[in-house]
């Protein structure tokens, strides 16, 4: 992650050496801040730092839905998260515009975020029988009904901002800022309180949901917690990332064959190479068609595309 971290740092439109990177962070002491500390300082700082926060929300995200859910196919895009924050994203993008300024677009995704995952668990609570499958079947419902709202919203809104909703729709870490970092943190956060007080009972999720009861542990309560976490988690890093996909979907997989199932072993692992992952990502889409950027999103969705066929290659 260090070794990619800096990589980061060093390629971009204006690509720099090992030698410029570190001049330059210590030039930003002096009283002239050089173009380099400011590439360095202002732009790349953050948009790595961004990576590695989303990276490993998403990715410890991933395991802990397809833990609860016993679902391996689970992500955070599965359950209607990213539709949701989209739909807000589009709705400020289209109608209402920068009403509180450059916080507008975060806090509409997350919002929206909020939103939909707020309608998942309210259409799960009201279903007779709560089991895992029914839980997906709310998540697809809820996405594909946000999705439709999105579609009306772009082709009823001004068509001159649809280059900005493809952007965004399709995941880019270009508004990361100092002053907006702390958004992503204080949802990834989030989910490592649950992790570290809920380990234990998040393993026991791994075998029979009769034997989860036999110890003593509220199923659907534990499941409601850990959606809530996720859902939090999600939108606060979607709000500034935009749709970036199948990070939670791969990275589980690839990491459980080293780390084993235990949550107290993988999950940091996890967070690791989900970090590592992002930031590679990251870096091809601002160096493949330098100096255009290509949205973040595409890079993963094609990593996640060939994972998938791998694995159904696998198991056939």
């Amino acid at each position: 992650m260090l070794l990619a971290f800096v990589m980061s740092l060093q390629f971009g439109s204006v690509p720099l050496s090992l030698y410029d990177v570190l001049t330059g962070f210590r030039a930003f002491n002096q009283e002239e801040i050089s173009f380099t500390s400011r590439i360095l300082i202002d732009l790349r700082l953050p948009r790595a730092l961004l990576a590695v926060i989303a990276g490993a929300g998403l990715a410890m995200v991933g395991a802990l839905l397809q833990t609860s859910t016993r679902n391996d196919l689970a992500d955070p895009f599965l359950f209607g998260l990213s539709s949701g924050a989209s739909a807000g994203a589009v709705l400020i993008i289209t109608q209402l515009g920068d009403a509180l300024g450059v916080w507008s677009l975060p806090l509409a995704a997350f919002s929206g975020g909020i939103v939909s995952a707020s309608a998942v668990l309210i259409l799960f609570s009201m279903q007779k029988r709560q089991g895992d499958n029914n839980l997906v079947l709310c998540g697809l419902a809820i996405s594909f009904l946000f999705g439709a709202v999105t579609s009306f919203l772009i082709y009823s809104g001004d068509q001159r901002a649809a280059s900005s909703i493809l952007f965004w729709t399709m995941g880019g870490l270009g508004l990361a800022r100092w002053d907006n970092l702390i958004f992503a943190a204080v949802g990834v956060l989030c989910l490592v309180i649950l992790i570290l007080k809920r380990y234990r009972e998040l393993d026991t999720l791994l075998v029979s949901e009769q034997t989860t009861h036999s110890l003593g542990i509220n199923v659907h309560r534990l499941q409601s917690e850990v959606f809530l976490c996720c859902a939090f988690c999600t939108a606060s890093i979607v709000s500034l990332t935009g749709v970036v996909g199948f990070v939670g979907l791969m990275v589980p997989h690839l990491v459980r064959p080293f780390s084993g199932m235990t949550h107290r072993r993988a999950l940091p692992l996890i967070a690791l190479w989900g970090a590592v992952i992002l930031l590679l990502g990251d870096l091809v889409s601002r160096t493949i068609l330098a100096p255009q950027e290509l949205p973040v999103g595409i890079v993963t969705a094609a990593l996640g595309g060939m994972f998938v066929l791998y694995l159904v290659w696998r198991k056939s």
